[in-house]
Order: C-alpha cells, then sequence, then structure tokens
C-alpha cells in the first residue's frame, strides 16, 4: 500500500467503488512518509495496508472495505475469484506473473502498475473484454469485423436519443499475460519508419532491463555499484536491440536518470498514474470506453503516456491463420 495503490484507493473509493480489499504484509517504515497520504508518523511499524484503511474509510462511508496481511505469494488461485478485479502495484516482474496467472486460472481481470520517481507504467491483462461505444448513426453501414489483431466489433444496436439515432458498437479486445507482453516486439505500425521508432520512449526498454536484473540478481532494485550499473547498462542496451530501435535512442543521460529514480515515488507522477488506472477500471467494469491496450508508460519528464499494444506476432488481418 505505497504511494500509487494510495492513489488508486482513493479514487476507486471516492468512485463508488461497492467493495474493496486491501492487501499488502509489509510494514510502515519512515521512508513511506514522504508521498503517503494515508498515513503519519504514528504508524511507523504497522502494516500498511491496516493503518490506512481508517483514512480510506472517511473517503466513502458506504464502501465495503476488508484489509488484508497475508503475503499475496502465498494465495492459491482460488483466491482471487471472489474479487471482480485485481490491481497489483509496485512488485517485481515474477510476482506479478504469478498473480497474473492465478487470475487467468479462475477468469478475472488484471492490471499491474509501478513507479518510479519520473517514469511508470500500467498493464492491463483483461483476458476478452466486451465494451460497447455509442457514437451518432451513420449512413454506412457498420460491419462485423476485425479492426486490430486484438480488436474487433463483434456486434451493433440503435437508439433514438434527443432526435438523433445513436449506435452502440460492441467491441470485443484480447489481451495476453504480462509475462508474453514482456518479450513481445512493437507491432510492425511502431517500427516500420525511422520516424517512428524515434519516436518509442526509451522507459520500455529500462522496464524490460529492470525486470531481467531483478531476475538474474535476485534484487528487487540495483545498486550504484560499478558491477549493477554494468549489468543494467548491458540489459538495455540488449533489450533495446531486441526491440529493434535506434541505439541513439537510448542516452546515457536517460539511463542514469532512470536508475536514480528507480524505487523512488513522486507525489505528482503517483496521482496520474492512480487516476489513469481507475478510471480505466471504473469504465471495464461499466463495459464502456475503450480500455488500455496493454502497456502504458508515462515519462513525467515528457508530459507523454503513449500506450503500446505488446502481444505475440500474428498473420494480418487479410490472411487465414493454418489450421
Amino acid at each position: 500500500m505505497k504511494a500509487l495503490a494510495n492513489e488508486i484507493a482513493k479514487n476507486l473509493v471516492l468512485g463508488g467503488i461497492g467493495f474493496l480489499t486491501i492487501l499488502d504484509d509489509q510494514v510502515i517504515t519512515e521512508e513511506d512518509l514522504g508521498s503517503q497520504f494515508f498515513i503519519s508518523e504514528l504508524h511507523v511499524g504497522m502494516n500498511r495496508a491496516t493503518a490506512a484503511v481508517a483514512q480510506v474509510r472517511t473517503l466513502n462511508p458506504r464502501v465495503a472495505l476488508t484489509v488484508d496481511t497475508e503475503s499475496i505469494l502465498l494465495k492459491p488461485p482460488e483466491f482471487y475469484s471472489m474479487f471482480d478485479m485485481i490491481i497489483a502495484t509496485d512488485l517485481d516482474l515474477t510476482s506479478l506473473s504469478t498473480i497474473n496467472a492465478s487470475c487467468r486460472f479462475v477468469s478475472k481481470p488484471f492490471y499491474a502498475a509501478g513507479s518510479h520517481g519520473f517514469y511508470g507504467f500500467i498493464f492491463a491483462d483483461l483476458i476478452t473484454h466486451d465494451y460497447v461505444i455509442e457514437r451518432e448513426k451513420s449512413n454506412v453501414p457498420t460491419q462485423l469485423k476485425p479492426e486490430t489483431v486484438t480488436r474487433r466489433i463483434i456486434a451493433t444496436n440503435t437508439k433514438k436519443e434527443n432526435g438523433k439515432h445513436i449506435e452502440m458498437v460492441t467491441k470485443r479486445e484480447v489481451y495476453w499475460p504480462i509475462n508474453l507482453a514482456n518479450t513481445s516486439p512493437l507491432q510492425p505500425e511502431h517500427i516500420s519508419s525511422q520516424r517512428r521508432k524515434m519516436q518509442v520512449p526509451p522507459l520500455l526498454t529500462c522496464l524490460r532491463a529492470l525486470w531481467e536484473f531483478q531476475n538474474l540478481s535476485g534484487r528487487a532494485l540495483p545498486t550504484h555499484s560499478h558491477q549493477d550499473l554494468q549489468l543494467f547498462t548491458t540489459l538495455a542496451t540488449e533489450k533495446h536491440k531486441e526491440l529493434q530501435l535506434p541505439s541513439e535512442t537510448l542516452r546515457s543521460e536517460f539511463l542514469r536518470s532512470f536508475l536514480q529514480n528507480v524505487g523512488s515515488e513522486i507525489a505528482p507522477v503517483t496521482a496520474f498514474l492512480g487516476g489513469q488506472l481507475a478510471q480505466d477500471v471504473i469504465n471495464v467494469l461499466g463495459q464502456r470506453e475503450q480500455p488500455i491496450q496493454n502497456f502504458l508508460l508515462f515519462d513525467s519528464e515528457d508530459s507523454k503516456g503513449p500506450v503500446y499494444a505488446l502481444h505475440p506476432i500474428f498473420p494480418p488481418l487479410n490472411e487465414p491463420i493454418a489450421a
């Protein structure tokens, strides 16, 4: 229940969500006091979820709140079946992948998010998600067909509203788990030209390098030792090449900035990420609007939050899939 989770919980509770379970097995340290608004110095040494729940409850007493202080990694897949949505924040890739797999086992949508100072990400695996877009009806009939590799139109309906004919278009998005998304290439539209390659933020590379560092070292974050810096730089260079991105976009200045920020929390960044994620969750539960598909990357220094659909490569939409 760090700063990002605080923001997500705040927005969901203020948005009127019916039930919310806050799970965290960690205790509050003095470092947590700088960016987490549900706690104070009096809570140092207490469990994060237990300390925060009283303040969360004051935001909307009608929301039913539950606290769980057991490690999330001890939970069996059946644990997740009681929830409509699972959100995991500020965990390593192994933990996120384990939770994601359990959610898929019981067919529950999953979000992951993390913040590192000026930088952050949101990931969504909604498995298969249907939603409705409303728009003024056109003279051209809407065809039931794929729009992208991940999205297709599956139904249409019409209604009359304020004298206008409104078309309700039902679309279906298909998702992949985080372990596959993390190893998937950028889609052709992002690497079809040098100009488009230059627009892909190096934050994607650095996140993949960080997760690989965690896997190889068994540690959550790199230190400022020469050995860790060398390993991270090597991993970032490799990941950048795997993504087929030009070497000049992975500048030493950005690597230095990312490493200086990794593991830290900055309130405006967590506020943006928490607001975006909570809004997406509310839209998904209401089956309205296009959800995140599937990686949102946020760089507050550039004030940009592009979304990339990272998934295994499939044949073009007009080519049949071999049996």
